[in-house]
């Protein structure tokens, strides 16, 4: 198992993790496989969308503050960040990835993201890397 430091700097921050994920791959040797990546905390997700335009983390951050603006609920976690496992919940705290010629396999636009809900914080995301 590989662990990735994340080091986040806003309250809702998507951090690409790609180069990571792909390095931990690499370095299990495994050929033909699969790749789970997770984060072990409960305001915080990991999540798979275009690393390309560094724009769309942008945008889906700003989105994620405005769908909870839209829900309007009235939160009465104590420590008052309701929000954030509300959105880690939607996202989901794990992605599974197949492995193929010792690489994970991702879309030509596509990269592995830790969703940050409760920033700034230093997180830390697990790789295992499994054969098939």
């Amino acid at each position: 198992m590989t662990k990735i430091p994340v080091r986040t700097s806003r309250r809702y921050q998507l951090v690409s993790i790609t180069d990571e994920v792909r390095r931990a791959v690499k370095e299990s040797g495994v050929d033909e496989g699969f790749c789970i990546v997770s984060s072990g905390h409960t305001t915080a997700a990991v999540t798979l969308n275009e690393d390309y335009d560094p724009d769309v983390p942008e945008d889906l951050a700003a989105a994620c503050r405005a769908l909870l603006d839209a829900l309007d609920v009235d939160f009465r976690h104590a420590e008052g960040n309701s929000d954030s496992h509300f959105l880690t919940s939607l996202f989901g705290a794990s992605q599974y990835l197949v492995v193929s010629g010792g690489e994970p396999e991702l879309g030509r636009w596509q990269g592995v993201f830790l969703a940050e809900f409760d920033g700034p914080r230093e997180r830390v995301v697990r790789v295992a890397v499994g054969e098939a």
